[in-house]
Formats: structure tokens, C-alpha cells, sequence
């Protein structure tokens, strides 16, 4: 382990994981896909998906692996240790699904109202959703993905059922113009200053070019009783349908936002880099889910007690609260839940138990981190400067916008020594003069009462609408994960209380 000063030279052994990382950031394009990209890969590794509305008791067992989801945006899988009792812990990682291009990172969600057009353009009406550096959006080509409400006929019954269909249309059918220097003026030109409600919606199409067709769908959707259809615009609902492979009238509602069309992919002098949409977090989401696999996969689960566990959360990017953000009771019911599924009854010793388990748990709380950018030094506290390709970062902030104490980052810093090879790791704390964000980790440990860490993967231009990493920090990520579920138990045993 490193204070991470050194910056590896040889990037050739971490290429192949970049490249699957590249292919999952690029499937990924808002949390529903996210989390789609990620069971799809827990159907592969033979995990079995669960219906929380489903008594988890009678159904768990012992040396199993499972997963469940919540809107189909928030993911949860687990693996029991074959030797796990009720009371027993918890190793869990915490990450989140939404990011920048739709899956929380800030991104341009489609407004309820979709249907705008302005000077002879077909535009489409679209809100910002968390914090995004908005100028990074223009003048990219735009995709369209999210999720689709359709109606359909159940063949058994003939009653009426709602369907949850995902959608990703890569072609590029959308654009937000930058206005050409000439018509700026010198304080515009000097200060490039985005009206978030004026500036961004993009372009689909010339009014002139799609007025005809648009009257053709208005008219065909002329004895649909939906008002809601009336109030989108008809070639957007169009193109919606054509890839659903459905019918106008089948769509019922949806929840759409733009993408950058542009896969993820290496870069730099050596492919040292990976440049991407939404790193921040499918960084995290990535990595985790390979841990958890791996891990899956290996012969430690029949020596483990614990439940090993990756939690994938929505909507951090805007404050976790919701009923499938990290504010929600989603971690403690998961504890709850799989803790009672392996109680003897239902006695009043389930609180008992657990809060033994909660005691016993631990959470690494994931995120993105800030590396220290060269043209802008000086915005990094001057020891604490995190570099690319340079180790997983362990951020710290005394007023508890970061989870971690001494205890927890004690424990991060013995998984590293303890992992298998190399594992060099960073220090992250904000300049005294600058405010702080938060993660999820502080939310948890609150909620919960479990310890945490907070950790991450350095890049730049966070919440940009294309971002930027070091490939080995991938690895560096993916060792520390399998590091956690293999040695954690054996190092929280050694702290006194």
C-alpha cells in the first residue's frame, strides 16, 4: 500500500477489465438500464432473482446467491455464506445507480409535457435533474432511453395489463445547438452562462419537414381518450412505438432523458485512461458487480458467516430521498429481511438479532472521487491530491459529509495491506475553504447505525457529460472489493469493542 504518490507505467494488464467496463458504461445509459446490464449478468452467474413482495423465509438458503430490484432502478444481491446464522453480519457495498447522462448523474430528464417547438424547430421539453456541468451537453449527438409504461391484453384473463418496457434508442435524434459566436456579445462570449429552462432543449426535427405526419398521428390518436398523448409530441411517441415494436396507442406513460451517443472508450498515450458518459457512478457499479461474482464463484462462501452484499442506489445525485434512494428503507430491510429468513421462529428475538447483526456490519459507501486536476492544483488541499491511475481514495471530512472515522478507515487501509498483490490507496480531504459534497455513507450509517466508509475512484470532470478515469483504478477498485469480502470479518474481530 501507497500513500499514492506513484502512478503505475504498465497499463497493459488492466486493459481487458477496461474494455468490459467500456461495453457495460456504454449498455448503461440510465439507471433502468443499469440495473438491467447488472441482472442480466446475475442471470449468467446463476444468482436467483427474488420478489420483495415475497416472504424471503423458506426461499433463502445457505451458500446461495440472490438479487431483487426496486422501480427497476435501485439493485440489491447477496450472497449467503454457507456458514451464516441469524444475528451474523453484514459486508456490504454501497454505490448508486443514477449519473450524469441518466442514471444519477445529472442528466436531462423529458418533462411530462414533452411537446415544444420554436422558430420552425421540433423541440422537446426537458428538465435538469441534479447538479450537471450543463454547458458539456451542447453540441453533443443525443440518444433517448428510459423506461416505457405500455398497455397490453393479458391472453388468459383478456383484462388489461401494464407493462414495463426499457428503451435505449442510440441513433442520434436529438441536439443542443450552441448559439454561434457571432450573435453572442463580449460579457456572453466571456461568460458562457446556461439558462437551464431557455437553453436546453433540444432539437428533433424541422417543423416544416414533420408538421404533415405529426397532423397524420394527432388525427390517428384523434379517438384515443388519453389526454395525456395530446400533450407529447406525436413523432417522439412515433419513434417510441417503432422501437418498442408496438402500437401509438399501447404507450401509456414513460420516463425518458438524453444520453451522449458516443460508446465509452480507451484513451490516452497508453489506453491509460477510459473516456466515458456516467462514470460517476457506473464506475462503482461496475466494479461491484464483478466483485460480487467473483466472490460468488469462489470457494470462500463455504467457509464465510456473513451475507455478502452490493447495494446499488437511486437517486443520490438529488439527496437519496425516495423510496428507492439510500434515504429509503431499503438497506435496514434488507438486513431485517435475510437476518429473519434464517431465524429458528419469529420470536421476539428477531430485534435481537438484528441488532447483533447490525453491529457486526459494515458498509463501504462507493463513490467517484475528485483527482487533482493539473490546470486547476490549487483547488486540492496540497496533501491530499488524489491522481489518476494512482489507487482507490478514502475521503474524509470531519463534518460528517463523509462517513469515514478513524475506526473505518483503519479497516479500509488493513484491506488493502491484507488483499492479494498491490493495493495502493489515497487520502482525500476538501481544502478548508471549500465546501464539501456527500454520498450515500453518511445517509446509511444514519439510517442504520451501521459503520461506514466512504471510498472512491479518482477522475475528472465529474458531472461533466463525458468523463474521465485511469484505467488501473479499475482493477485497484476491483481487488479492494474482493479484498473486503474475503478479509473483513477477520480484521473487524481483531478491534477492541
Amino acid at each position: 500500500m501507497t500513500s499514492g504518490t506513484t502512478v503505475e507505467k504498465d497499463f497493459s494488464k488492466y486493459i481487458p477489465l477496461a474494455k468490459k467496463a467500456c461495453d457495460f458504461f456504454t449498455q448503461s445509459t440510465d439507471p433502468f438500464l443499469a440495473v438491467k446490464t447488472c441482472t442480466d449478468a446475475l442471470d449468467s452467474a446463476g444468482f436467483v432473482k427474488l420478489s420483495k413482495r415475497e416472504p424471503f423465509g423458506g426461499t433463502l438458503v445457505r451458500g446461495g446467491k440472490y438479487y431483487y430490484t426496486s422501480n427497476h432502478s435501485t439493485l440489491v444481491a447477496f450472497v449467503v455464506g454457507a456458514k451464516f446464522k441469524a444475528g451474523n453480519g453484514f459486508k456490504v457495498i454501497g454505490g448508486h445507480t443514477d449519473i450524469i447522462c441518466i442514471s444519477d448523474s445529472p442528466h436531462l430528464k423529458v418533462k411530462p409535457i414533452s411537446k415544444r417547438a420554436g422558430s420552425g424547430c421540433v423541440q422537446i421539453g426537458v428538465e435538469c435533474y441534479g447538479g450537471g456541468l450543463w454547458h458539456t451537453w451542447f453540441d453533443r449527438d443525443l440518444g433517448i432511453s428510459g423506461r416505457v409504461l405500455v398497455r397490453n391484453t393479458c391472453p388468459d384473463t383478456g383484462k388489461e395489463k401494464i407493462d414495463q418496457r426499457l428503451l435505449r434508442i442510440q441513433k442520434p435524434v436529438a441536439r443542443i445547438s450552441t448559439l454561434c459566436i457571432h450573435l453572442q456579445t463580449a460579457e456572453e462570449r466571456g461568460s458562457f452562462k446556461v439558462n437551464k429552462e431557455e437553453h436546453l432543449s433540444p432539437i428533433l426535427g424541422t417543423q416544416s419537414v414533420l408538421e404533415n405526419e405529426a397532423k397524420n398521428q394527432l388525427n390517428r390518436m384523434g379517438e384515443d381518450d388519453d389526454p395525456w398523448k395530446h400533450r407529447q409530441e406525436p413523432e417522439l411517441l412515433k419513434l417510441v412505438a417503432s422501437e418498442l415494436g408496438i402500437q401509438t396507442k399501447q404507450i401509456a406513460n414513460f420516463e425518458l432523458g438524453l444520453f451522449d451517443c458516443q460508446p465509452a472508450s480507451l484513451g490516452g498515450i497508453k489506453d491509460e485512461f477510459l473516456y466515458a458518459a456516467r462514470l460517476d457512478n457506473l464506475g462503482t457499479c461496475f466494479v461491484a458487480l464483478e466483485s460480487i461474482i467473483d466472490y460468488s464463484n469462489s470457494d470462500r462462501v463455504s467457509l464465510d458467516d456473513q451475507v455478502s452484499v452490493i447495494a446499488l442506489f437511486d437517486h443520490e445525485e438529488i439527496g437519496s430521498q425516495s423510496t428507492h434512494g439510500a434515504g429509503s428503507p431499503i438497506m435496514a430491510e434488507a438486513v431485517r429481511r435475510i437476518t429473519t429468513a434464517f431465524c429458528d421462529d419469529s420470536s421476539t428475538r428477531d430485534t435481537e438479532l438484528h441488532a447483533s447483526a447490525v453491529r457486526k456490519s459494515f458498509v463501504l459507501s462507493v463513490d467517484m472521487a475528485h483527482a487533482v486536476h493539473p490546470n486547476y492544483a490549487n483547488k486540492h488541499e496540497k496533501n491530499h491530491g488524489p491522481k489518476m491511475n494512482g489507487g482507490v481514495v478514502i475521503k474524509t471530512n470531519q463534518n460528517q459529509r463523509y462517513a469515514t472515522n478513524g475506526v473505518t478507515g483503519f479497516i479500509a487501509r488493513e484491506l488493502a495491506r491484507k488483499a492479494d498483490g498491490h493495493i495502493p490507496l489515497q487520502e482525500f480531504v476538501v481544502r478548508s475553504d471549500c465546501p464539501c459534497g456527500t454520498t450515500i455513507g453518511p445517509i446509511i450509517s444514519s439510517n442504520t447505525g451501521i459503520r461506514t466508509v466512504d471510498l472512491g475512484m479518482p477522475q475528472l470532470s465529474m458531472h461533466s457529460c463525458r468523463e474521465v478515469m485511469g484505467i488501473a483504478d479499475l482493477t485497484n477498485g476491483l481487488n479492494l472489493f474482493k479484498s473486503f469480502f474475503k478479509n473483513f470479518n477477520e480484521i473487524d474481530e481483531s478491534i477492541e469493542g
